[in-house]
């Protein structure tokens, strides 16, 4: 019977190469599992966005479509999935829009007097009209400034 007789030098260079396959595995493993991450939390931003701008528009559907002196108050959150954005009403479109700019949604809305904010919001129907942050008879709120970045 024959033996094979295995060098010390063999046994490095194998060592090393199942080293460096077991290696490669794992890094296109963690590749492809941030790259799923990464996908899914779009995805995850884009539906909110998408969720907010239909809340408003179902809030102005509603006082719209609802009987006289209608009046209901609702919360817009500060922060979609940790990102700033900004939301408003412009000729008859709720827009909804990440500062970064990579997500935006406009979605028509029925005629309205006012604009949405973050935070507290109160809409209601008065002479047939539909009134968001706005007292009837009176002018709009200007918004209020920006913070200068320090």
């Amino acid at each position: 019977m024959r033996q094979i007789r295995v060098s010390k030098g063999q046994s490095s260079t194998e060592f090393f190469i199942i080293t460096g396959i077991v290696i490669f595995f794992f890094l296109t493993f963690s590749i492809i599992i941030q790259t799923n991450t990464v996908d899914k939390n779009l995805e995850i931003v884009n539906f909110k966005v998408k969720e907010l701008a239909l809340g408003i528009q179902d809030e102005i559907s509603l006082a719209t479509e609802s009987s006289e002196g209608y009046r209901r108050d609702f919360s817009i959150q500060d922060k979609i999935s940790g990102k700033d954005y900004e939301i408003n009403i412009t000729e008859g479109y709720v827009y909804v829009r990440t500062n970064d700019g990579k997500f935006a949604l406009a979605l028509p809305v029925s005629n309205v007097t006012g604009d949405v904010r973050k935070g507290d919001n109160f809409i209601m129907k008065s002479d047939g009209k539909v009134y968001l942050n706005v007292q009837p008879g009176l002018s709009p709120p200007s918004p209020s400034p920006s913070p200068s970045p320090s």
